[in-house]
């Protein structure tokens, strides 16, 4: 433990350095043992679940270990704290959204020949409904759920903001389901 204790003497920017200069994982290890459990507290925040906030936070230590960015790091703090935030967004979309599968079946009718004909949509008619929406909607759309990008992946690749993002997939997804619904009953002559 002693060996432990002198490295709370030194800041996170030196061990940060120290890292740096020598490549030694041991460093940033240290660093992130420092909060271990703010990232656990966030992660239960935001999953309700101790293995899964455990989980996600193993995930945020592997990442950084393994993509820590080669610029340096002003807020280390707020860095990881978006790291985390991230990963558990992307276990809550993977555990429960799938693009069509969990908004539309809700909202069609009840009727088997109704639930028939949208099941028998192809992945061309998928497609053609997402080609329908605007430019910024599609783009988030497809890069969310058919690309399984996180919103800071889609923040670098088209310069929206954190807020244009959200918006246009929220909006992009209520988009497609109309337009889908739509053909479904146009296909069934209402």
């Amino acid at each position: 433990m002693p060996e432990t204790n002198a490295y709370n003497q030194h800041t996170d920017e030196t061990l940060l350095a120290m890292y740096r200069s020598t490549g030694d994982n041991h460093w940033l290890g240290v660093v992130l043992q420092r909060y271990t459990a703010l990232l656990l507290g966030v992660a239960m925040k935001y999953l309700k679940d101790r293995n899964a906030a455990e989980d996600a936070v193993q995930a945020v230590f592997l990442r950084a270990l393994t993509h820590f960015p080669t610029e340096p790091v002003q807020n280390i703090k707020g860095w990881l704290y978006i790291l985390v935030r991230n990963q558990c967004l992307q276990t809550l979309r993977d555990k429960s959204i799938e693009l069509l599968s969990d908004t539309l079946p809700d909202q069609t009718p009840a009727e088997e020949h109704d639930n028939t004909s949208f099941n028998a949509l192809d992945d061309e008619q998928i497609w053609h409904a997402v080609a329908q929406l605007n430019e910024e909607q599609r783009l988030s759309v497809e890069m969310f759920y058919l690309k399984k990008m996180s919103y800071d992946e889609i923040m670098v690749q088209t310069g929206f903001t954190f807020m244009q993002v959200k918006s246009y997939i929220q909006n992009g997804k209520r988009n497609l389901k109309t337009i889908i619904l739509k053909h479904i009953n146009t296909f069934h002559g209402r």
